[in-house]
């Protein structure tokens, strides 16, 4: 198993610096990760130091709360397309899932679905502020919907990836739609542990630590 194609090479705080940025990217190409996912100012800055490479770019929209107006998301993701992202990762209204607004969510997920046209979308659920039946119906939206990934977590509540949740996702999806791990996946063995239990990709920080086997401080993604 190559974990490293798995892994979404992630700096997504608020106090990310260029420099930050620069590292990410050397250390996904050093790596050979799926791709840098950062926040939507830094695109056309990945996209330049990644030129050449098999690294894809990454960007969140909608990021970490998931409460802008759907038009809005709408308007950043097409945004963040025209600057050169390759992946999508949005956060759903999660006070509409909270409050049993489903046909809000699902419009919402539509619109920004809609203005990725061909590039491939992942939606963030944050499992760990939704109850099983949120996730199983969230899970049965997406895949009505056909986006390519639903995601664990933003990294940044108060838990993360949870096995029990991505077993949860993995048999209400599609098979179409594949699943995203992210959140406190720090070490090769839970980065095995959630290929196992269904995720085709991983969103974390630790990716360096993860392939190489060395420690790495707690963080939230």
């Amino acid at each position: 198993m190559n974990i490293a194609r798995y892994i979404d090479h992630t700096a997504l705080s608020a106090d990310t610096t260029i420099a930050k940025i620069n590292q990410l990217c050397q250390e996904a190409i050093s790596h050979h990760f799926w791709s840098v996912c950062i926040n939507p100012a830094y695109i056309s800055l990945a996209k330049s130091l990644l030129k050449d490479t098999d690294v894809k770019v990454c960007t969140v929209i909608g990021f970490p709360l998931g409460a802008n107006m759907p038009e809005v998301k709408a308007y950043e993701t097409k945004l963040a397309i025209d600057a050169g992202t390759d992946e999508v990762d949005m956060v759903v209204n999660i006070g509409w899932v909270k409050s049993g607004l489903w046909e809000e969510v699902k419009q919402d997920i539509s619109l920004v679905f809609q203005a990725c046209d061909q590039t491939p979308l992942k939606v963030i659920f944050e499992t760990c502020l939704l109850t099983d039946d949120e996730i199983i119906k969230l899970s049965k939206i997406c895949s009505e919907i056909g986006v390519a990934f639903v995601k664990t977590s933003t990294g940044f509540s108060h838990n993360g990836a949870t096995i029990e949740a991505v077993t949860i996702m993995q048999q209400h999806v599609s098979e179409n739609v594949k699943i995203k791990a992210s959140g406190g996946v720090r070490s090769k063995e839970t980065a095995e542990q959630m290929i196992k239990a269904g995720a085709s990709r991983l969103g974390t920080s630790s990716g360096v630590a993860i392939v190489t086997g060395m420690a790495t401080p707690n963080s939230q993604y």
